[in-house]
């Protein structure tokens, strides 16, 4: 059996994952291959939402000298011609939810997309595959738990809740993180 690394440090993601890809009865398998997670410093890159993957994935399989697989979760406002996109999560960190919000406030539209692309490396040399899930929604008040990224904002399209307010199952069905990792699922068991 085959180990692929994880690169993340939060603990919420990484039980996200498993719950998804390996199953929600705690397994850690995929096919003939293992996960196990690992927190590393990468470099934080600017590009597009494809070019940040990939040089992350890469530089990843460098430093662990083997199978990885990296994770980029990005937030595209419509209005805002898909930004903040993959540097969201220092929008959360430094203007807050109600910042976030009120970016949009004077635009119309108030529509996103939750995005999650999945960079997959064999191992350093090897080519990244990448594997994107994309959840439209709008940004609304915050309801619900706030310890979760953004989750507190993005309501999807067809519902009345946002992420936070979903259980984690309700959430792992339809998510974009969910779609994009029904595609590595596949491709890893093909393997």
């Amino acid at each position: 059996m085959s180990t692929i690394t994880f690169v993340t440090g939060n603990a919420n993601k990484l039980k996200e994952v498993v719950a998804i890809l390996a199953g929600s009865d705690g397994e850690t398998k995929v096919g003939k291959f293992s996960i196990s997670n690992k927190k590393l410093d990468l470099d934080e890159l600017q590009g597009t939402i494809d070019e940040v993957i990939t040089r992350k994935c890469e530089q990843a399989a460098r430093i662990v000298g083997g199978p990885v697989m990296c994770e980029d979760t990005c937030l595209c406002f419509k209005a805002m011609h898909e930004l903040p996109g993959p540097y969201i999560k220092w929008f959360v960190k430094y203007v807050g939810l109600e910042g976030i919000n009120k970016m949009l406030d004077g635009f119309d539209d108030r529509s996103a997309q939750a995005v999650t692309t999945f960079g997959y490396c064999e191992g350093p040399g090897h080519k990244v595959r990448l594997f994107q899930g994309r959840t439209d929604g709008r940004i609304v008040s915050e309801r619900g738990p706030t310890d979760f990224g953004w989750d507190a904002i993005f309501e999807p399209d067809g519902f009345q809740t946002t992420y936070a307010e979903m259980t984690g199952p309700e959430k792992n069905k339809i998510s974009h993180r969910y779609k994009a990792l029904s595609k590595l699922r596949d491709f890893l068991l093909a393997q």
